[in-house]
């Protein structure tokens, strides 16, 4: 074991040590986090290691909501390129674990991922002994990679995104990234730029492939027409004017996009906004700043499924997992995080609904999406809430224009299918499969 290894385990060993019988007590009494709590210490469930009956057996690691999304796509290419094969899927968040039930679990078994210490990673790899592991996105675990590596298991990162912002941070600590990245054995990145930053921090190159971004392949088959009148007549929107829709937007961010809409109302006066705030926690607060705009609001969450007698002309989306699904009633969309500078959020989601897209000047984490959709012609860059006002109104002026926007955006996210195949096939080569190539 090398120094920075050892580091590693002694820090991480300590803080679980230290740690775990207050998260015991806290757990057991508030009933939080209680699910799982032995599968995040590497106790893999006989009845999740009953379920793998193929070969090769491949673990795949999603931390949450947004990587299950790739997880599916990642996991249907694995079936199509090796048909015997079985997969274990493991994700870290309760959202994520139950999102994950939903989406494979009559056919793969999920689990709650292992803790990344030394103790819980080498009991899992133990009781699963995957033929590969799979890491997806950002996820750089250090003692996990290690232990796989110890046992011989070949690792590769899919999916791999480096934003500007992460790089920064993980250059800094890049003596101790080369030798984890030194371990893995392939990495199957979204696009070229990615590729460069994760060899500038240590990846072998020849171990390097760009395959696209596989969060996007499944958008368009999530996109559901009934399910989108259903959102529709829940929210109350028959005979409405304009809808905005600023999805995962972020602290700073809901001031300025009233603005927007209040300029847009005064030439549309039944323009109708809905916010869908990042953290619905932040509710309260946000219902605040509509109410010091003159603006009435209700609040998803109190209207149930039946379609709300108010006119108020804007909506607070404080639900989880709906926002895809409303972006079906927007006219155009706004996506969040990007009027602030924390990277943006996914412009293809309202993309697949074939929505005319704004973003702000701060979209690093999607750079490859906004590079697909303004080479095909979307018009979508606003530097602050009187551009996107300007911008909309032009659109609305424009039927034909508007129509266009949406087209335009559809047609972007369609060229980016079978990202999903080409990692699967990466790590299909690992496995030794002569006939597939990355």
């Amino acid at each position: 074991m090398n120094p920075m290894d050892a580091i590693y385990n002694a820090a991480t060993t300590a803080a679980a040590s230290v740690g775990l019988p207050a998260f015991w007590l806290y757990s057991t009494l508030t009933g939080r986090y209680r699910r799982g709590r032995r599968e995040r210490f590497g106790f893999v469930p006989r009845e999740a290691l009953r379920r793998l009956t193929g070969s090769p057996k491949v673990w795949v690691h999603a931390v949450s909501l947004g990587e299950l999304r790739v997880a599916f796509s990642v996991v249907s290419g694995l079936k199509l390129v090796m048909p015997g094969c079985s997969v274990l899927v493991s994700t870290t968040t309760e959202h994520g674990f139950d999102k994950a039930v939903e989406t494979f679990g009559k056919i793969d078994p999920v689990i709650f991922s292992p803790i990344d210490t030394f103790f819980s990673v080498k009991e899992a790899l133990r009781r699963v002994r995957p033929h590969a592991m799979v890491f997806l996105e950002t996820e750089i675990w250090p003692a996990w990679i290690a232990r796989a590596h110890a046992m011989g298991i070949p690792t590769a990162i899919v999916n791999g995104r480096i934003s500007g912002r992460s790089f920064k941070k993980y250059r800094k600590m890049r003596f101790f990234f080369k030798e984890t990245l030194s371990r893995v054995d392939a990495f199957s990145m979204t696009t070229t730029g990615n590729a460069e930053r994760i060899t500038a921090m240590g990846a072998p190159r020849g171990r390097v492939f760009v395959n696209g971004n596989a969060k996007y392949d499944s958008l368009a088959e999530q996109v559901d027409p009934k399910a989108g009148e259903a959102v529709k007549r829940s929210l109350g929107l028959g005979g409405r004017g304009p809808v905005l829709v600023c999805g995962s937007t972020r602290s700073g961010e809901e001031a300025l996009l009233l603005d927007a809409f209040l300029r847009i109302r005064r030439e549309h006066p039944e323009a109708f906004l809905i916010i869908a705030p990042r953290h619905i926690e932040r509710a309260r607060e946000i219902g605040r700043i509509i109410e010091s705009r003159g603006l009435e609001y209700r609040i998803r969450s109190r209207a149930g499924s039946a379609p709300a007698p108010d006119t108020s002309p804007v909506l607070l989306l404080d639900t989880f997992g709906e926002l895809f699904n409303v972006y079906s009633a927007a006219t155009f969309v706004f996506c969040g995080a990007s009027l602030v500078p924390l990277g943006g959020q996914n412009p293809l989601e309202p993309a697949a609904w074939g929505k005319p897209v704004f973003y702000g000047p701060s979209m690093e984490d999607f750079s490859d999406a906004v590079h697909l959709l303004e080479s095909s012609g979307v018009r979508g860059r606003v530097s602050g809430p009187r551009m996107l006002a300007e911008k909309a109104l032009a659109l609305l002026r424009s039927p034909a224009a508007l129509k266009e926007q949406g087209e335009r955006a559809l047609k972007a996210l369609q060229r980016t299918q079978g990202s999903g195949e080409r990692h699967a096939r990466v790590i299909a080569q690992l496995l030794g499969d002569s006939e597939v190539t990355p």
